[in-house]
């Protein structure tokens, strides 16, 4: 076989096969939401058959790792966080004809954020720059077909900064609409 034949075979097979995977996906495409609960934007959109990347930005109710008691009191910080979710149960979803427009199903998501506190003062010490986390987190999301659209997550994740490092809980609540969308999603 000459190298043409074998490169329009080879690019034939790349065609059909990313052909067929488009009609195999269960998450939507891509989701624009806006979070009324931790005021934002989050983007999500579909990587894979169950998985999507999903990118929020805007004020978060965090724990800071800095305070002497981590778990006494909330900060409120401007941040940027990221999941990688794998949305495990749509299929299940399915069979039971529960609806999974809007990726509405279980997750675990690797989960990471960065927070920009700005400059504050604790234990008398000007304090400045930002921290973030990496870690493991699972969850649920639904949204109907109104847009309102929910998701809460809990995990636990290894927090870094100007100060010494350590494992602490993780829980994220989203409240909000979907504004913008691209459906995909099978199970409507």
């Amino acid at each position: 076989m000459k190298i043409k034949q074998f490169f329009i075979v080879i690019m034939f097979f790349v065609f059909a096969g990313n052909a067929y995977a488009q009609f195999g996906k269960n998450c939507e495409l891509r989701q624009v939401k806006i979070n009324l609960l931790n005021p934002g934007l989050e983007y999500e959109m579909a990587l894979g058959t169950n998985t999507t990347l999903d990118v929020k930005a805007g004020i978060q109710v965090a724990l800071d790792p800095l305070l002497p008691d981590v778990y006494s009191e909330f900060g409120v910080f401007p941040a940027v966080a990221a999941q990688y979710r794998y949305y495990y149960n749509f299929e299940k979803r399915q069979r039971k004809r529960k609806q999974i427009y809007g990726n509405s199903a279980n997750y675990v998501a690797p989960a990471v954020a960065v927070f920009f506190p700005g400059s504050r003062t604790i234990a008398n010490e000007n304090i400045e720059g930002a921290f973030g986390y990496a870690g493991l987190v699972t969850g649920i999301q639904r949204s109907f077909d109104s847009g309102f659209n929910f998701s809460v997550d809990v995990g636990a994740a290894y927090y870094d900064g100007q100060f010494e490092g350590g494992i602490y809980p993780v829980a994220n609540l989203s409240i909000g609409f979907i504004i913008s969308e691209k459906r995909w999603c099978v199970g409507r």
